[in-house]
């Protein structure tokens, strides 16, 4: 009996332990924590863009990183490649050290020393960050960025720019610094 009775003791001590550990307090636990990062990862990516199998831009990135929420990042850089109509002949070069495509807005930006070349004017610009609005067929920086486009005859520099994607025909906001103005054949003496 002396047996049981000890028996008993010493499981009611073992229960009383266990419930006096389980209180409402939940001490050390940690909060769910979601993960943010890309859900995939692609190495030496390539993406066509087309319209009626004609080829229009050609994306590359060494590295791209995709999200849950549809966004892409190319945090090792980006070459955007635009085409004539045809598909074939190269319009356009567009390059940055670091690439984000938003799907929410349908928007890319490209930061990090970024060029861009139009190979049929010969004219190229460059600037620290540029977005490109493919729904759009524009180009663009904000109005404060220093932008620097260069011709075969002179050298612009000025404060924001908008083009067309094809960078045929652009827009500084702000310009600054000498620039050559051509004077109209009749208003010549």
């Amino acid at each position: 009996m002396k047996k049981r009775a000890g028996e008993w003791l010493l499981a009611a001590a073992i229960v009383s332990g266990l419930l006096a550990g389980c209180n409402d307090e939940k001490e050390g636990v940690q909060a769910k924590q979601v993960y943010t990062g890309p859900i995939l990862e692609t190495n030496n990516a390539t993406t066509l863009f087309s319209d009626s199998a004609r080829l229009q831009v050609r994306l590359e990135a060494p590295l791209e990183q995709q999200f849950d929420n549809g966004d892409l990042v190319y945090p090792k850089g980006v070459k955007a490649t635009f085409y004539e109509k045809d598909g074939t002949t190269i319009v356009n070069t567009l390059v940055g050290k670091y690439g984000r495509y938003t799907r929410a807005t349908n928007l890319y930006v490209v930061r990090g020393d970024v060029r861009v070349r139009n190979e049929v004017k010969e004219q190229s610009l460059a600037t620290e960050e540029l977005f490109y609005d493919r729904a759009k067929a524009r180009i663009y920086t904000k109005p404060e960025m220093p932008v620097r486009v260069q011709t075969p005859t002179e050298v612009l520099t000025g404060k924001g720019l908008e083009a067309n994607e094809d960078f045929s025909r652009y827009r500084i906001f702000k310009p600054e610094g000498v620039f050559t103005v051509e004077q109209d054949a009749a208003a010549r003496p």
